[in-house]
């Protein structure tokens, strides 16, 4: 008996080490210092890290991608091309408030651009000019380019977002998110014009029919460090600044490693101190390097599950080949997912649309659903197929053909109906049988009652 105690304490000990035991270590969120931030995975539309990315905030300069996102679909489309000559007109400074620190080109009214100088004006020093000519030269005015601009981001599923003007000058009415920039950022990265431009840390834009060349470089720290030094990080392709009063200090950039592309969006941040700097650093940059590190240090692309075993069964009738059916997922579900990640933590929540199916079936045919989540996160729903083929039986099918012909309705009221009329002509029948035999019974008697017989 001792012998079974001590085998029963040497399973036990295991179980409770278990209790005490630390946690799994739980993916920390990276440094920034801002209001609102987003990571987002561009190639798969997938959120990898969110501080009040849905909230409204202002966003400045940032505004500009889609001003040129606009640009190089017009130049898609054919209505413009990268050495198309736009001539600046007076619209060149519509809505531009003088002396609160916008950003210009100076372009003067006549002078004469290329397109692409014009993109380059806007992406890298932001001059708030050359985005009005080029509002003029897609749309004709800037008004409708504004409206433009609003359908667009009613296009790319942007959620909160509302634009009045091209240039990114304050207004109460004049914001976005953090989530609906990385959106439309990722929508410019579809252009290899954009691309070329916003990675390009400084250009040099020839002289012009009334200007001597213009030199300038990318105010975006990660691509150049010309305006801020020490910030440059080899993974960005590039980005867009943003800053006033109201909106802070912003960046949206992008950064690429292998075949992961990154967007990070950080909006209302500054000058911050920083453990081991004795200056202000710039925490829209610090920021912006912290989540695009975090982002290709801790996640990776995983297929959570694809075409595999059998994880369900349906009953099946009308079939003498087989009573069941067994159902596996059809296809796959990719994330991309924490590297800490456990995958058998996630959870799988299996759906049959009916307790039982009637043959044939056929292989392949969907019978039900299987959805994979964690932590109340739904990552993905698959269909469950049927995994072979279950023929019918002719005979029981007959047979329940036959059963259910008499067991529908109508079917029922004309056996009724049916009943009814013989059990009333039975009754009928019987009731004149009885009749005619009385009357018959009545008429004898009165004969031999009416009999007067005489003797002679």
């Amino acid at each position: 008996m001792k012998k079974y105690r001590f085998l029963a304490l040497l399973l036990l000990l295991p179980m409770v080490a278990g209790l005490f035991a630390p946690p799994a270590a739980a993916l920390d969120d990276p440094t920034v210092y801002c209001n609102n931030a987003v990571l987002y995975d561009a190639n798969y539309g997938e959120v990898l890290y969110d501080l009040d990315a849905y909230e409204r905030a202002y966003p400045a300069s940032t505004t500009k991608v889609m001003t040129a996102l606009l640009v190089v679909e017009a130049i898609e489309a054919g209505l413009l091309a990268p050495d198309t000559p736009v001539t600046a007109g007076a619209e060149r400074m519509e809505g531009i408030p003088s002396g609160k620190g916008y950003v210009v080109a100076d372009l003067k009214e006549g002078e004469t651009l290329p397109v692409e100088e014009l993109l380059y004006c806007v992406l890298l020093p932001s001059h708030a000019d050359a985005a009005n000519v080029l509002a003029v030269a897609v749309d004709g005015s800037v008004e409708a380019f504004v409206d433009h601009m609003n359908r667009k981001a009613s296009e790319l599923g942007c959620q909160d977002t509302h634009f009045t003007n091209p240039v990114g000058v304050h207004s109460e009415e004049h914001y976005s998110t953090a989530y609906d920039l990385a959106l439309i950022l990722t929508a410019a990265l579809q252009y290899d014009l954009f691309r070329t431009i916003i990675a390009t840390p400084s250009h040099t834009v020839p002289a012009t029919n009334l200007s001597e060349e213009r030199y300038f470089f990318n105010t975006n720290g990660l691509i150049s460090n010309l305006w801020y030094s020490g910030y440059t990080y080899d993974k960005c392709i590039g980005g867009k600044t943003g800053n006033t009063d109201e909106a802070g200090r912003c960046l949206v950039a992008a950064a690429e490693d292998g075949d992961t592309l990154l967007v990070s969006v950080v909006l209302g941040s500054g000058p911050v101190e920083v453990p081991g700097y004795d200056d202000l650093r710039q925490g829209q940059l610090i920021s912006s390097r912290n989540l695009l590190e975090w982002g290709f240090d801790n996640f990776r692309r995983v297929t959570i599950t694809e075409d595999s075993e059998p994880v369900a069964k349906v009953a099946v009738t009308m079939s003498r080949e087989a009573d069941e059916v067994n159902l596996k997922p059809q296809g796959s579900i990719t994330r991309t997912l924490p590297v800490d990640l456990d995958l058998e933590q996630i959870e799988t929540r299996i759906t049959l649309y009916s307790d039982s199916v009637e043959a044939p079936v056929q292989e392949g045919q969907v019978l039900g659903a299987m959805t994979l989540s964690y932590e109340g996160e739904v990552y993905g729903t698959l269909d469950l197929v049927a995994v072979n083929s279950v023929e019918r039986s002719e005979l029981l099918y007959k047979k329940q053909q036959f059963l259910d012909f008499f067991q529908s309705t109508w079917v029922k009221l004309v056996l009724v109906v049916i009943l009814v009329l013989v059990a009333a002509l039975v009754l009928r029948l019987f009731v004149f049988r009885r009749s005619r035999r009385y009357r018959a019974g009545a008429g004898a008697a009165r004969r031999r009652g009416n009999y007067r017989g005489t003797r002679r």
